[in-house]
């Protein structure tokens, strides 16, 4: 650990520093709620050109990062997620270009009628206020998160994983130089300036109602000690134990295509496939076919002993496997009967992320789509496609799995509630 971050993390007071973060915070809230959506894209434009300006600082930065994770025996999907690119940082700046794009939805009203006594009514977004967002590994979350919650009028208090510290500060300084080119206030996006595990615990309590609402993004046991500590409500972002099932009637080159994406292109990231669900009527000639390509791509497959009888390579699958998000180049694989089998399994043993069906039947797929209790259900695409920036939300502080007030890419949009507006003239209720 360098000096300047033994210093930070030495801070006397944590319990006074957090309380002072969110009390700014809350200042630099009511400031955003008002902004025009004109500064707030004057920000986003600023910040977009900072993050590119200051590539090089923040690759730096995360090679610093990369190799402290290494040293400490982190998994190659662990250092996956950690690493930033120029691609990556690139496409950073990208994303905050289309949040800037998409319509403010702050004041937009959703809802407008009239009552026989003359009064109008409108239903109004409006933000939520102060956000904290607890995320683990990815970099990249620090600019996502920050910059839909400007875009919203949220302020926002950023609290990275230890694992990429110094990535998410080089980050947040592209970030803070655009909102003081735009003449907003600087805690509107703040980090957590120390990688002390207890300030996790601070803003849990909501710091005496400086937060509104605490985002975790991260693993299992992250997102649990915040749903069981949090005293502020929660965007749940569960683990995504997800599934692709190959239905009787599905064109085995679009399965092969599909099944490899969702499982290889990104095996550490949250839309990644888990389990492979294929139905018996198709096989014998789907099966094999894909527990090849999964191997020969350096994935592990973990079978049933349908799976392991067509490949000596294909490891048992012990119960424990069909709830196991790997974050790995590792699948589960079993046969199915059907597709209300496949259905059963997914609610049984699913996370209500994201899943997807390969058919070319339409009934079956709408009866996948209809009874499949995820966020994301996808036909005939892979479930890497579970990303904000991918539904065209530039960007997402998560996907969250529960079923209150947001569900799916938590974006721009998702991040408001709403308020009722009501025109009057002169009425009094008998």
């Amino acid at each position: 650990m360098t000096a300047s971050l033994k210093a930070i993390d030495a801070a006397a007071d944590l319990s006074a520093l957090m309380s002072d973060l969110a009390q700014q915070a809350r200042a630099a809230a009511r400031v955003l709620g008002l902004a025009s959506p004109e500064q707030k894209n004057q920000a986003l434009d600023a910040m977009a050109r900072a993050i590119r300006a200051n590539a090089a600082a923040i690759l730096q930065a995360n090679a610093e990062d990369v190799a402290e994770a290494r040293a400490g025996g982190a998994t190659s999907a662990f250092v996956d997620r950690l690493t930033l690119t120029q691609a990556r940082v690139d496409a950073m700046a990208d994303g905050i270009k289309v949040v800037r794009d998409i319509d403010d939805p702050v004041g937009k009203i959703t809802e407008r009628w009239q009552r026989p006594n003359g009064m109008v009514i409108e239903r109004v977004r409006v933000p939520l206020g102060v956000v904290a967002v607890i995320f683990e590994s990815r970099p990249n979350v620090c600019a996502d998160a920050g910059v839909l919650c400007l875009k919203s009028g949220n302020a926002v208090i950023l609290r990275g994983g230890s694992d990429s510290f110094r990535s998410c500060r080089a980050i947040h300084e592209s970030l803070v130089q655009g909102l003081r080119e735009a003449g907003l206030p600087e805690a509107a996006i703040t980090l957590v300036p120390t990688r002390d595990r207890a300030a996790v615990g601070l803003l849990l309590t909501g710091l005496n109602g400086g937060i509104d609402v605490i985002v975790p993004r991260g693993g299992k046991s992250l997102v649990a000690r915040v749903e069981a500590e949090a005293r502020v409500p929660v965007f749940a972002h569960l683990e995504g134990v997800n599934h692709v099932y190959i239905d009787r009637d599905a064109n085995l080159d679009m399965a092969k295509s599909i099944v490899l994406n969702a499982k290889m292109r990104r095996p550490g990231v949250c839309g990644a496939a888990e389990t492979l669900l294929v139905d018996r009527a198709s096989a014998p000639k789907t099966l094999k076919p894909l527990v090849d390509m999964l191997i020969e791509a350096g994935c592990e497959v973990r079978g049933d002993a349908a799976v392991q009888g067509i490949d000596t390579r294909v490891k048992p699958a012990v119960d424990a496997d069909w709830d196991t998000e790997y974050e790995d180049a590792i699948i589960a694989a079993k046969v199915v009967d059907g597709v209300a089998d496949a259905i059963a399994h997914i609610q049984h043993h699913g996370s209500h992320h994201t899943d997807a069906i390969v058919t070319d039947d339409s009934k079956t797929a709408e009866k996948f789509l209809s009874e499949v209790d995820s966020a994301i259900v996808l036909h005939n695409a892979s479930t890497q496609f579970a990303d904000g920036g991918e539904f065209g939300f530039g960007a997402e502080i998560g996907i969250a799995t529960g079923k209150f007030h947001a569900r799916g890419p938590v974006g721009a949009e998702q991040l408001t509630s709403f308020k009722y507006r009501v025109h009057g003239t002169g009425q009094t209720r008998p």
